[in-house]
């Protein structure tokens, strides 16, 4: 199994292309369920999550024409198979963005409930409520959910907390549904904003996605994709913060200043200068920098994902800062490697408290999740010495040529295979 050898101590200047984004893709790459017509899509990032997905649409016969470049060409099936089996499913949650195009478009879906990350239950329990909704009906038998339907019909659909994952499904669902659908109370992130412009490039009737409320006219057929996967907010922000904590410069290009603008607030206020134009954004600062509390929250809110980075920096300031985690109740699990580098953690649920120490200290770390692994990273290069970083194929799930990037800016760091 793969690690990754960091040795702290340099200051990290210089730019950073930012690739496609992972949370915005695999829906999209999922609509492609909805035709059988080919998509084109470009600025697929290279991971294996996005790999996993090819697999997937493989066995539902939506077949892959090339991927090269970062540009994805994929053949709709004219009559594929409705079933996503467990053997690919458990290891990348968002595999459950199959049964919503799959029931709106067959009738007929069967996919295994989802694996992925181990932060938290996350339950599927609004994707299903939604597609009951729309006339689905829903049956669990053997770790698999099975929707079924003569035809899904357009309903009003109020969410009870604003699930990306649910409101990417039902959209997708609902584009195919006969009349109006009306869902309230969705998630607002970039990446729903992502899937309408890809659908809309289909052929979907959609508005009023990047508010509460979005509004779907279904149409009988949907012809094929033709999208640019919009760039990684959460990569974006990981290399910014890089360039604070070991006291450096870092510009990032290929993303809108709003769509990171809660993290960006948060760094502004810890003393960091934010600079942006167009898709460039430049974070500096005089170090050290001062602590804050935060809490993660939907979008517009502090990003979940963006959590365990700033907790590394956080690890490094002057003072004491608190972190109140309110999405996924597992996501603390970077704290105790985080200490075995000397830092000042106490944690009670979902309250973190960190207190900022004057250096950190290489280690061998171990990373738990995605984003732990990001945060383990981060925290080597501000380390005195060496820090070895083990299971880093969490990384590979959603950093692309995470390596070469770091190295480009100035960081020592390599690859042990």
């Amino acid at each position: 199994m793969d690690k990754i050898w960091i040795k702290g101590g340099k200051k990290l200047n210089g730019t950073v292309k930012v690739s496609g984004s992972k949370n915005a893709a695999l829906p999209i790459l999922f609509s492609s369920l909805l035709t059988d017509k080919k998509s084109t899509f470009s600025n697929v990032p290279d991971l294996q999550d996005i790999r996993f997905t090819m697999k997937i649409l493989e066995t539902l016969d939506v077949h892959t024409e090339s991927y090269e470049n970062n540009k994805l060409i994929l053949k709709g099936a004219t009559n594929g198979s409705k079933e996503a089996t467990y053997d690919l499913v458990r290891k990348m949650r968002a595999s459950v963005l199959a049964l919503g195009p799959l029931v709106a478009r067959y009738g007929y879906g069967k996919v295994s409930l989802p694996g992925g990350c181990a932060i938290g239950a996350r339950p599927i329990n609004f994707h299903l409520m939604g597609l009951q909704k729309l006339g689905a009906e829903i049956d669990l038998q053997d770790g698999y959910v099975i929707a079924s339907c003569k035809k899904l019909k357009g309903t009003r659909i109020v969410f009870d907390f604003p699930s990306v994952g649910a409101t990417e499904n039902l959209m997708m669902a609902a584009v195919l549904a006969q009349g109006e659908t009306v869902l309230e109370n969705v998630a607002r992130e970039p990446e729903i904003v992502d899937l309408a412009k890809s659908l809309r490039s289909m052929g979907a009737k959609i508005e009023g996605e990047g508010h509460e409320t979005i509004l779907i006219q279904g149409v009988n057929s949907l012809c094929g994709a033709s999208h640019s996967v919009m760039g990684d907010r959460i990569e974006a922000g990981t290399y910014l913060i890089a360039g604070l904590i070991t006291g450096g410069k870092v510009t990032t290009e290929g993303l809108e200043r709003e769509q990171l603008d809660a993290v960006l607030e948060k760094l502004k206020e810890m003393g960091a200068q934010v600079e942006s134009s167009e898709d460039r954004l430049t974070v500096s600062a005089k170090l050290p920098l001062r602590s804050i509390d935060f809490q993660t929250q939907p979008f517009p809110g502090f990003p979940t994902d963006m959590q365990a980075q700033l907790m590394a920096l956080l690890c490094t300031t002057e003072g004491s800062s608190t972190v109140t985690e309110t999405i996924f109740e597992n996501r603390f699990m970077h704290v105790p490697e985080l200490q075995r580098m000397g830092a000042d953690i106490s944690t009670r649920g979902n309250i973190a408290v960190v207190k900022g120490v004057d250096m950190l200290k290489g280690a061998q770390v171990m990373a738990t999740d995605l984003r732990a692994s990001a945060c383990l990273i981060l925290a080597a290069l501000r380390a005195e010495g060496e820090t070895t970083v083990h299971r880093v194929y969490h990384l590979d799930r959603g950093y692309e040529k995470l390596e070469e990037k770091f190295k480009k800016i100035g960081a020592d760091i390599y690859r042990i295979e």
